[in-house]
């Protein structure tokens, strides 16, 4: 499913199969999560994508042939590709552990062809081997929705009360990590959204409400995924002093200007952006001994106009993922 120009509709096409370079590995595609990332880049909300793009970066499939140089994975061996797809290794980021912010990085799904299709190649270096717990489907969100959602918790920090802002597929996962290590969780939802409200507390969430809503205890911490400027306004008021905002999401529409009260009291508003390599490894072994649970509503391959337009209306429970192959 290929995009021609941001804003329109995804089309189905035949392309060239891939051939795998120096270090890389092709793999047929077995599923491919559906991210709000994607809309983003879809939207146009991303700037330069490469053009025609096969979108997605929550990919999990076989691999299919291995190029000159690739050691890490044999044909077929299971793994999953991430958003993030490639870093330089020499600026001050790489150098420090801090990959993700590396000036150079390039991204599956935007830079490079993504998992809406049948075969996907990717540097070996950036993928991840797939616990064996987890069904295709159910292990594609782990990849981006689960991965972001861990390192936003991360640094988010250890307070026990933690709120999450929009209730989809990162915060279903990150309310059963937080609940695993003890914290208590507060959901916030789009007003009168009692489905997603019911969904939150059956994964552990002690109270749900509209997100403009105050909860019943001060916050620790809060993460908002949902890309709306106006919710950091919220959760800070909604945060003790000390306490810690986190926005996970790549875009966002603009946040509102505010008293500096809200942020007087030491407390922190940072962003997440991308992930590492060992925030990938850390997860990946952390969520089979939880267990995560991840739910996912499934399309088939040809339905991806479908199941972005659902995500875009927030009508998706959990996660969307492309079923793709057969």
């Amino acid at each position: 499913m290929v995009l021609e120009a941001p804003g329109e509709r995804l089309r189905e096409a035949e392309l060239p199969a891939p051939e795998p370079g120096p270090g890389q590995v092709v793999v047929a595609v077995d599923a491919c999560g559906v991210c709000r990332t994607d809309l983003h880049v879809v939207d146009g909300e991303l700037p330069e994508p490469k053009l025609p793009l096969v979108p997605g970066h929550q990919i999990v499939g076989r691999v299919l042939d291995v190029g000159e140089e690739a050691a890490r994975f044999r044909t077929g061996d299971r793994v999953g590709i991430p958003w993030l797809a490639w870093t330089c290794g020499e600026c001050r980021y790489c150098r420090s552990g801090r990959e993700n912010l590396c000036d150079r990085a390039r991204f599956t799904g935007y830079q490079l062809d993504g998992g809406y299709a049948e075969l996907a190649a990717a540097d070996e270096r950036f993928c991840f081997p797939i616990p064996e717990d987890y069904p295709d489907l159910q292990a594609a969100p782990l990849l981006c929705a689960g991965l972001i959602g861990y390192r936003s918790l991360r640094l988010a920090g250890d307070g026990e009360r933690l709120g999450l802002y929009g209730f989809g597929a990162s915060a279903h996962i990150v309310a059963q990590v937080a609940r695993y290590e003890g914290r208590r969780v507060f959901a916030f939802t789009r007003a009168g959204d009692e489905a997603a409200q019911a969904f939150a507390r059956e994964l552990g969430a002690e109270w749900a409400g509209a997100a403009e809503q105050r909860p019943p205890d001060e916050l620790d911490a809060a993460i908002v995924f949902a890309p709306v400027g106006e919710l950091v306004l919220a959760a800070l008021a909604a945060t003790a002093k000390g306490g810690t905002v986190v926005c996970a999401g790549i875009h966002m529409s603009d946040i509102p200007s505010f008293p500096y009260d809200l942020l007087w009291g030491e407390r922190v508003l940072r962003s997440v952006a991308n992930l590492t390599r060992g925030d990938g490894e850390e997860f990946m072994a952390l969520a089979p001994r939880i267990p995560v649970r991840t739910e996912v509503e499934a399309f088939p391959l040809e339905q991806a106009n479908q199941a972005l337009a659902r995500l875009r209306a927030g009508e998706v429970r959990g996660a969307a993922v492309l079923a793709v192959a057969e």
